[in-house]
């Protein structure tokens, strides 16, 4: 996650309300793996150019080995979008036995690989970065983001979501996710500053973190527009969590 995607997330008691209220207006997008120049590459240079972390460069986006579908076909990107106006963004792989490589997997493979060994897999979000001005604005943003990658575990059946993030904000996703702690901070390369390992076992804590978030929920229609093949289509999908949260009493 980036630094000014991590600086925007807030306490559940304030974004609650804000959530409910531009659900109806919130759409995720997966990016065309053909699209080299999709406006979410712009959002993630902006952002990292904004905490002075890459380097200028005259194209304004910001892509990498792991956005590249031929090499790495368990790689999905996806823009969320408020009333038409992309506001955050992020990427996702399926990390199997069969496709192993990810950004997690490439820093601390010393901690995943023995997980791989014996049949786990994982799902890796990385690249999660927002709109400055929109997440002022939209201080739930990050929770719809992060969003993409809860749907993804239950999608994939993944054992693990992973989250590779800054020291400071591994509290955040103990209490949210009920992550724990798997490796240590470590730099890497080109990303500016050190990360942590976390991981959510999936299976066993999925039904508390939606009894206690249910705007994580997702049916598995909306599971199923977002990350079925074929990746070339695309796709515009809206929340499917209105009537879980309408049941809940804030």
């Amino acid at each position: 996650m980036s630094v000014a995607a991590q600086n925007q997330l807030a306490p559940v008691s304030s974004f609650a309300g804000t959530l409910i209220d531009i659900l109806d207006r919130v759409e995720y997008r997966r990016v065309q793996p053909s699209d080299l120049e999709d406006q979410v590459y712009k959002l993630r240079y902006d952002a990292y150019r904004r905490e002075s972390f890459i380097p200028f460069n005259s194209l304004g986006l910001l892509r990498d080995e792991f956005d590249d579908f031929d090499l790495y076909p368990n790689s999905w990107n996806f823009g969320v979008y408020i009333d038409g106006t992309l506001a955050s963004s992020l990427r996702i792989h399926h990390v199997t036995a069969e496709h192993p490589r990810s950004p997690a997997n490439t820093l601390f493979a010393d901690v995943l690989k023995p997980l791989l060994e014996q049949g786990a897999t994982f799902v890796d979000p990385t690249r999660f970065t927002v709109d400055f001005e929109m997440s002022l604005a939209y201080p739930a943003l990050p929770f719809l983001t992060l969003r993409l990658a809860v749907m993804a575990t239950r999608y994939f059946r993944a054992t693990y979501g992973l989250h590779c993030v800054r020291p400071e904000h591994g509290a955040f996703y103990k209490r949210v996710l009920s992550s724990s702690l798997m490796c240590e901070a470590r730099e890497y390369p080109g990303v500016g500053f050190p990360m942590e390992l976390w991981g959510t076992r999936a299976q066993e804590v999925y039904e508390k973190t939606l009894r206690r978030y249910p705007f994580f929920d997702s049916t598995d229609e909306e599971r199923r527009q977002i990350f079925a093949p074929p990746y070339e289509m695309p796709i515009w999908v809206h929340p499917s969590v209105r009537a879980a949260m309408d049941e809940v009493d804030y």
